[in-house]
Formats: C-alpha cells, structure tokens, sequence
C-alpha cells in the first residue's frame, strides 16, 4: 500500500464519525440541532463528495448561544489567571494529542496538503501556550502618579465576544482568535466558516475534555447571512473577532453598529513582495514561491504582487516560473503535495476567472494558467504566474486568494514604493535588499501593518498582526490581543487632602 493510499484509509477512519452522525452546534455543553432542524452538507473539494450534514444555525440558535456564554461568562471571568494557565494548557496538550486527527480532517475538509496541516494543528497547540503563559498578568495594569494621587489601571474582561472565523486553515486561525479570547476571562460564541466547519467542532470537543466549563465556549454553525448576522447583532455579545474578506467587515461594523460592537478585524490583502536587484536573488525567489503558492495561495498574507528592479525582473521571474512549475499539484494527502484543491467549486470559479481575466489584460502566463486534472476530479487550480503586467490591471488590485502570482517591473525606489502601496489593502509587504538604510527608508513609508525584510512571513507570537487600510482594524498578538478582549479601568486614589471646591454652603 502506497503513502498516499494508506492516508486516504486513515483519513476514511477520522472521518467517519462525521459522515455517520453529521456536525451539531455545541451550546452550553450539549450536542445539540438547528432549533428549526435545517442542516447543509458540506463537501470535500478533493471529490466534490459529502462528508457531513452540518446544523444551520440561524437567530434562534445564536440567541440560545449568545444566553449561555452569558450565564458563565461571571465565574469564568473570575477564575483566577493561574487556573486558566493550567487549563489552557491542558488543551493544548490534547490539541497535540490528536494533531494527526485534525490535520487530515482538515486536508480533506480544505484542500490543503497534509504537509501544511500537520503543522498548522501544531501550531494551534502554540497558540494556546503562549496565551496560557500571558493568562495570570492580563489583568495587570500601571501605576501612574501624579501630584497627591495614584492612579492604578487593570483590565477586565469585555464579556461574551462572537467569533467569526475563515475556511482557510480554519483550525489554526480559530485558535489564533479564540485562545486570547480565553485567556481574558472572555466567554465565546463562534461561528466557523460553512465551506470547512469540521475541525472547530473537533476543537470545541478538544476543549471541553480537557475541562473547559460548559458553556464558556458554543459553537454554532451556520451562513452568514443568518447565524453572523444574528451573532454581530446580538445585545449580550460585546465584541467581534473577524476574520475573511474586507467586504464582509464593512457589513458586520453595519450590523454592530445599533449595539456599539467592539470590532476586530483581519481582512484582505493584496501584498507586494518587493526585489530590488542587490537582493539575494535565488532567496527571494524561494520566499516569493512559498508566499504565494503554499497553503494554495489561500493565505491573507500571501505576497500576490512581485514587484521586481526592472534590470533583473526577466531573469528573476524566469526563476520564479521554472520554480512554480516544479511544484507537485496533487491530492491534499499525498506527503509530496504542495497544493491541493482550492476549497470550493465556488472559490474554484473565482480563481479560473480572475486567470482569464489576467489574459484578456494582455498579461503574459508565464507558468500555469489553467485547471489543473487532479486527483478526485476536484477543484485543483496550476501555480499560475502572469509576467509582463502592471499595477492598473485587475490581478494587480483585487485580491484573487489563490496560487495566482503577477510580476510588475518597476525602474526605481521611487515607482516601486508608489506601485506597492497603490492599492485599497494593506496587510503584509516583502522586502528583499541589501541596502539596509534602503530598508529602513522603505519600510518606514510602505503602508502596511506587519514588513518582513529579507524574510518571508516567520511570526513571533508577541508581535502585533494585522493591517491598514482595508486590510483590517487593530491587532492580534501579546498585549495587543489583550487589549480588544478586555477594558481598562483606572482607578485613582489621593494621597493627601486636596482643596475641594465648595458649592452651595
């Protein structure tokens, strides 16, 4: 029996259960339908096949959600930091315990390869720890003295928060938003995407029998439309942590806005990786490859625009080509996988037209460019790059969420810093240069919230996430996660007797 034939036949076992008794919402730590009973079914994009009915949620379900993480949001809330450490922790360990579980679930659910998914379980775990390790001081403030007085700040938890999270690398990211949430003291409502919600009933799982209390944390499924509109305008839930399309984040601040919702944003991105020709070219091109066609360009953080010093942009981008057209397309549990399907006939459609449009540009596709016949017949897309473009065309501006990569050539500092931030979003930027006064020069007007220099994306989870413009609002990671779940308070005390101002005696 083959690798991959073996790992079909695991993945056939850890999924079962699914198949057999579907995916049901979690509140207050029951098992429990839609309240009208509706359910959708949600399919692999290996093979288009159904591996589960899944229960709709819609207002009645977000609602009975919404009262339960209220009634345990008070004891939660005030379990001491250290007891949340232990138990976070203790999640984490289960968490690794069924990494291998949650990676082909996920591959089969997403598409992704199991040589990304493997490690985005792993890395779910980390997430946990570092928040589990930050749990016993997020509640500690500053002294700040002034003349007769000290004022003391700490920090409370907001309350109920809703989780809204994406189909791509869907157990990782809901770790990345949630972990933080729990280690505040906050209570949870979370909605996983509708294309891949198989892997967040298995952290809620996870989570529970490690001894979550019931109730700190629901899981409803469901569409947007219904369940996220339900959940962002709910009274009792005092903030949403997003993460998905810009246009989707305009219409949740809508829906929160009658409820003064607490909002936080991570959106789209249309990234430039920018190569000036003192780089370390055979560097970049590797980092340039990885950024845009691991986890099947369905990244927020992929680097989507190679802008490249016109002297060496046609010997740069040929590597880049020769590279894209070395990387295995195959079956999500093939180990020598490096893209697999893209999630959903949907999405599917999307990046093959964006590709079309690319041509009818007049840009050149230089690698890929077309459907790719994958294993399953399913939704597998070739590592494309279009040459010979420039930053006014719709593959330059619009974010396609695939392994679509446009090289744009620019002649100076100048016309590349005015190329990369010619765009409505504002996430990450790449920049490869020897120059360091160069890099500090340009990363200090490059509009976006996180820049890597000479680097491809590596996190560092103390380190602020996110991005300007349209690519989002605030920012994830150490204190800054700390400061979205929860609200400072200040309390001030006099010192000495101050001169009080006497009114009516």
């Amino acid at each position: 029996m083959s690798k991959l034939q073996e790992n079909i036949e695991k993945a056939k076992a850890y999924l079962a259960r699914f198949k057999e008794a579907g995916v049901l919402n979690r509140i207050g730590g029951e098992d429990v339908a839609a309240a009208d009973g509706t359910t959708f079914e949600t399919i692999s994009p290996v093979d288009l096949q159904p591996l589960a009915k899944v229960a709709r949620g819609k207002a009645a379900d977000i609602d009975r959600a919404a009262k339960a993480a209220k009634a345990a949001f008070a004891d939660w809330a005030a379990m001491p930091g250290d007891q949340r450490k232990k138990l976070m922790h203790k999640i984490a360990d289960a968490i690794e315990a069924r990494a291998e579980e949650i990676a082909f679930v996920e591959a089969m659910d997403t598409g992704q390869s199991l040589k990304f998914m493997a490690k985005a379980a792993l890395r779910g775990a980390e997430n946990f720890r570092y928040f589990a390790d930050r749990a016993p001081e997020a509640r500690d403030g500053r002294s700040i003295r002034a003349p007769g007085q000290v004022n003391i700040t700490t920090r409370v938890p907001i309350g109920p928060v809703g989780v809204i999270t994406p189909w791509n690398t869907p157990f990782m990211l809901s770790t990345w938003k949630i972990a933080p949430a729990l280690a505040s003291g906050c209570t949870i409502v979370h909605k996983p995407a509708e294309f891949s919600p198989l892997t967040a009933r298995l952290l809620v799982e996870i989570a529970e029998g490690a001894g979550l209390p019931k109730g700190v944390w629901n899981l409803v499924n469901g569409f947007g439309e219904d369940a996220g509109k339900a959940l962002t305008e709910h009274l009792l839930i005092k903030a949403i942590g997003f993460v998905g399309e810009s246009r989707t984040g305009s219409m949740i601040m809508k829906q929160g806005a009658d409820t003064l919702k607490r909002v936080h944003f991570e959106l789209g991105g249309k990234n430039p990786v920018i190569v000036f020709a003192d780089a370390d070219l055979e560097r970049a091109a590797d980092a340039a490859v990885f950024m845009i066609y691991s986890l099947n360009g369905e990244r927020c953080t992929s680097s989507s625009r190679l802008l490249v010093e016109e002297g060496v942009y046609d010997r740069f981008t040929a590597l880049v080509a020769e590279k894209a057209k070395r990387i295995k397309v195959g079956h999500p549990l093939d180990p020598e996988t490096v893209i697999g399907p893209l999630i959903h006939p949907v999405h599917e459609k999307k990046v093959l037209d964006y590709i079309e449009i690319g041509k009818s540009e007049g840009a050149t596709v230089a690698a890929g460019g077309a459907k790719f016949a994958g294993p399953g017949g399913g939704c597998y897309v070739s590592p494309t790059l279009f040459t010979g473009a420039n930053n006014q065309m719709r593959i330059a501006q619009e974010e396609i969420f695939g392994p679509v990569l446009t090289a744009i050539p620019f002649k100076d500092e100048a016309e590349a810093l005015n190329i990369a931030n010619d765009v409505q979003y504002g996430l990450t930027g790449y920049l490869w240069t020897s120059d360091v006064t160069r890099a500090f020069r340009f990363t200090d007007h490059l509009e976006a919230g996180m820049i890597w220099v000479n680097s491809e994306n590596v996190r560092h989870l103390p380190t602020p996430f996110g991005g300007v413009k349209n690519s989002g609002i605030g920012r994830d990671g150490g204190d800054w996660s700390f400061d979205f779940y929860m609200e400072t308070k200040n309390v001030a005390f006099a010192t000495v007797p101050h001169a009080i101002q006497k009114l009516g005696g």
